[in-house]
């Protein structure tokens, strides 16, 4: 089989657009991820059983279920019932799924924080969400941030899945491309380079995060 590597600098500008719409919906995903993973990672903590089952049901549901039939789901749910297009529908998908990802890695962060520092705090007198916020919180999220990286980066290749409903990300847009020059591993190529660049950004952000602070000299 015949490889055109010229192919690769010539096409790979008509790939920009689809590795905009790739990091659109990657990062807006995972915006909500993060706020619907504390939610439930709180809510599961709870001692009160209203407020931690449905928490756990909602974990148990998304982590339990493919995130390809997620995305169907309420693409095909939301758009007959509200009118929901194609990309809100992926990064609602993309962030319900990673949120129950999330909650459980915040979950076992806060956990793993001895509970005898939140003790001490209320015996000072502190209310338990301050402390949750001042004491455990900034420990807890130092212990996260290595799974939350995998996490993230596992967004971006899941965010390939879009394709299904027809967001030109990149994961289309080497088929569309292929369609018409015959070129489909050369398209394919581009497409993974730019997946490769995306996830060399995220490791280094998350390296630097990690440095800066002091993760492995994490108690």
């Amino acid at each position: 089989m015949y490889f055109d590597f010229a192919a690769l600098p010539k096409y790979a500008p008509y790939f920009l657009p689809a590795a905009w719409m790739t990091f659109e919906v990657t990062a807006l995903g995972i915006v909500l991820g993060l706020a619907l993973g504390l939610g439930a990672a709180f809510l599961r903590l709870s001692h009160r059983r209203a407020l931690a089952l449905p928490a756990r049901a909602y974990v148990y549901l998304i982590r339990g279920t493919p995130l390809l039939l997620q995305l169907l789901f309420i693409y095909f749910g939301l758009r007959g019932v509200i009118g929901l297009d194609a990309v809100p529908s992926a990064v609602f998908a993309l962030g319900v799924h990673n949120g129950a990802y999330i909650a459980e890695i915040f979950r076992g962060a806060i956990l793993s924080v001895d509970p005898g520092q939140m003790e001490a705090a209320r015996s000072l007198g502190m209310p338990r969400w301050r402390a949750m916020r001042r004491i455990i919180l900034p420990q807890a999220f130092k212990r996260a941030v290595p799974s939350l990286g995998n996490q993230f980066i596992i967004a971006l290749k899941d965010s390939s899945l879009a394709s299904t409903i027809t967001i030109n990300e990149l994961l289309l847009k080497s088929q569309q491309l292929a369609s018409s020059n015959f070129m489909m591993m050369e398209m394919l190529t581009i497409a993974a380079c730019f997946y490769l660049f995306y996830t060399g950004v995220f490791t280094w952000l998350f390296h630097r995060i990690e440095t800066r602070l002091n993760v492995s000299g994490a108690a």
